[in-house]
């Protein structure tokens, strides 16, 4: 009863297809979408009559279809962005929506160019004093990189993932000194290995009904895991949202140990295997919202009395171009007042900026919390 309902609101409706759970299939979009009121994700935002009627039949030069694209945020209406790209060229292919997306979240035309500059020396980031290097449990900072030579991972074909996996795990493996590690396979750890990982914040997981709708969790877990050096403070994870996430962590507040890390890594890495990359856009990645540097720099920090401040919390955030997000991520609730706080921006600016970006506004929001 419920199947056939939907597929009459989806087909009758005068206002288009509504946008919901009851979409099964991209195909399911057959009018122009309509979104369920409150509804405030960035596709939502973007997505026009005129856009949609230009691109509702399109496909990229991987066959990723524009119905594709918009797909997870249709079918999951409380996204925040709600769109994937399956390739380099869908920016390119759908560029009417993709150029209103892009301007949209980064403020960046389409006839802007991105920077890069991976410099840490340029990063004025002083240690935290005793005091404040206590509320902050663990600093982290990932870039997200995909192959030059593939589809992004919601176009990929099963046989092309296990080729990226192959690519990148022998990259890998020339690693030395304190990059030196072992790459362990989602498909063959075992489940206490797994659990372990998962708990530490070094391990992605299956199961997310966002990424499962934008195609990108597709015969898992085979050609998924995890690379770390001996120490766990550089670690790769391979074929989650993009490629590779290449990440530096460690306990504590040392921002600039983590970025340099970090940039020696990614430096070695980009010898070896190629990534998808332009002028205009900078390194391509699975989300728009990653587009650009592809990097995120956090840390997670215990501010239980600004926790309770929330509109003032959120100002600090604002103002410093910085997000707040649960302990564990997007989508969840933080406990114990510890919040994962970063950098809001990613394109059009440089990975030293936003890395400037993340420690300026800890520090904004330690000073507020210490006044509480």
């Amino acid at each position: 009863m419920g199947a056939s309902l939907s597929s009459q609101v989806a087909e009758c409706d005068p206002q288009g297809t509504l946008m919901g759970s009851h979409l099964k299939t991209p195909e399911d979009i057959k009018e122009f979408p309509y979104f369920p009121s409150g509804t405030t994700s960035i596709l939502s935002q973007c997505l026009t009559k005129d856009i949609w009627d230009q691109l509702k039949d399109k496909k990229d030069k991987h066959g990723f279809t524009f119905k594709q694209a918009i797909f997870s945020g249709s079918k999951w209406t409380n996204s925040g962005v709600g769109v994937y790209a399956g390739s380099h060229d869908s920016y390119y292919s759908f560029a009417p929506f993709f150029d209103k997306v892009i301007y949209k979240y980064h403020g960046h035309s389409k006839t802007d160019k991105h920077v890069s500059d991976m410099d840490y020396t340029k990063l004025n980031c002083p240690k935290f004093p005793a005091d404040e290097d206590a509320m902050i449990n663990s600093t982290r900072i990932r870039v997200g990189r995909n192959l030059a030579d593939y589809p992004l991972g919601s176009c990929v074909t099963r046989e092309q993932r296990l080729e990226v996996e192959q690519k990148v795990t022998s990259a890998l493996a020339k690693f030395t000194g304190d990059l030196k590690g072992k790459y362990y396979s989602l498909a063959t750890m075992t489940p206490a290995e797994k659990k372990q990982l998962i708990e530490d914040h070094f391990l992605f997981k299956g199961g997310d009904k966002y990424l499962e709708s934008s195609f990108l969790e597709r015969d898992w877990p085979e050609a998924r895991g995890i690379f770390h050096n001996d120490a766990k403070t550089f670690l790769v994870w391979v074929n989650e949202e993009d490629q590779l996430r290449i990440i530096s962590m460690q306990q504590g507040s040392d921002i600039r140990e983590v970025f340099e890390r970090l940039s020696r890594a990614a430096t070695d890495i980009e010898k070896v295997a190629k990534f998808a990359h332009d002028d205009h856009l900078g390194y391509i990645t699975s989300c728009p919202t990653n587009l650009g540097t592809g990097l995120r720099a956090s840390v997670h920090i215990k501010l239980p009395k600004l926790a309770k401040r929330q509109d003032e919390f959120e100002a600090i955030a604002n103002k410093y171009f910085v997000q707040i997000r649960g302990a564990h991520g997007e989508h969840t609730e933080t406990d114990d007042g510890v919040f994962d706080i970063s950098n809001l921006r990613r394109l059009g600016r440089s990975e030293v900026d936003l890395v400037q970006d993340m420690y300026n506004g800890v520090k904004a929001m330690i000073k507020r919390e210490k006044e509480l």
